[in-house]
């Protein structure tokens, strides 16, 4: 039985492994709040971030269809796997069973954007994101590649 279990733990193929860590940073308003928002991710991740539209107007909270309310980026490979590092440290590495999806992917958000390690600038402000990571094994990719043609 042992044998069995070593011989399952040194196979490359079940080995998991960060996918890819998407962090969204949500202000609920487009302009001056967003760019800088936009700053600070690029300044966290090195990497030009997206901005995200508002699906549908919400008078209350003062948004229209189709303006820029948040911005995102995705990052793979060692630079995710040093972010969340940090980002698991603001959380002491502990996260609750509802951060888990059924698949076994995880998210959680943090409130404060200086506590990963970033200067605080005054004229920035603070921002608090959400981390979602995505995991997978070598070869899961087959299950969603498109169908070779013929």
């Amino acid at each position: 039985m042992t044998d069995a279990v070593t011989k399952k733990d040194a196979n490359p193929m079940r080995e998991v492994r960060v996918e890819k860590l998407m962090i969204n940073c949500c202000v609920g308003e487009s302009g001056d709040r967003l760019t800088r928002a936009s700053k600070v991710l690029q300044e966290l991740t090195d990497q030009e971030p997206c901005f995200a539209k508002a699906r549908l107007t919400v008078r209350t909270f003062g948004i229209r269809r189709n303006e820029k309310i948040s911005t995102f980026v995705t990052v793979r490979g060692a630079k995710a796997e040093e972010i969340l590092q940090k980002a698991l440290a603001v959380k002491e590495f502990e996260l609750l069973d509802r951060n888990f999806s059924s698949s076994g992917n995880f998210g959680f958000g943090i409130q404060e954007h200086i506590d990963l390690g970033l200067k605080y600038d005054p004229s920035t402000g603070i921002y608090g994101m959400d981390f979602f990571v995505v995991l997978a094994r070598p070869g899961f990719r087959t299950s969603r590649k498109k169908a070779k043609a013929g």
